[in-house]
């Protein structure tokens, strides 16, 4: 029973919670980042390079016709597809780019908060105390 407790413990802190969040807005975004990049940025790069889809382009291992679409040349043996990884790293790039933006957004917030001044804190009573003495005093 006391394993079950510590998972239990373990399991609903905030941190762990926060993580599951992450991962599953993380995984949502990462689709949406995938359609940017394969939508919209390498179609006209595909453009670029003649007009073909750039996720297509391979390097034949198994004495396949280039002319294939990489899907064919796969069923009739090894290729490097290069343009399927060259299409993947760049969906890292700007799921990278898009993150460390977003990073420095919530450090730019944060440094703002904290250089807000804040006032100082009241005193505590026994110093008080001492003050309407010396006030008393004085008068």
């Amino acid at each position: 029973m006391g394993m079950m407790q510590d998972f239990k413990q373990f399991a609903t802190r905030g941190n762990v919670i926060d993580l599951a969040v992450g991962v599953i807005i993380g995984a949502a975004f990462s689709k949406i980042v995938d359609s940017l990049v394969q939508d919209v940025i390498m179609p006209p790069i595909g453009k670029l390079f003649g007009g073909l889809d750039f996720s297509n382009y391979y390097l034949a291992l198994n004495n396949q016709d280039p002319s294939l679409p990489l899907a064919e040349a796969k069923k009739l043996g090894a290729v490097l597809a290069y343009g399927n990884f060259v299409t993947i790293v760049l969906n890292f790039v700007i799921l990278a780019f898009v993150i460390f933006q977003m990073v420095r957004l919530v450090q730019r917030a944060r440094a703002k908060e904290e250089a807000k001044p804040t006032a100082p804190p009241a005193p505590p009573e026994d110093i008080m105390l001492l003050r309407e003495i010396r006030d008393s005093l004085k008068k």
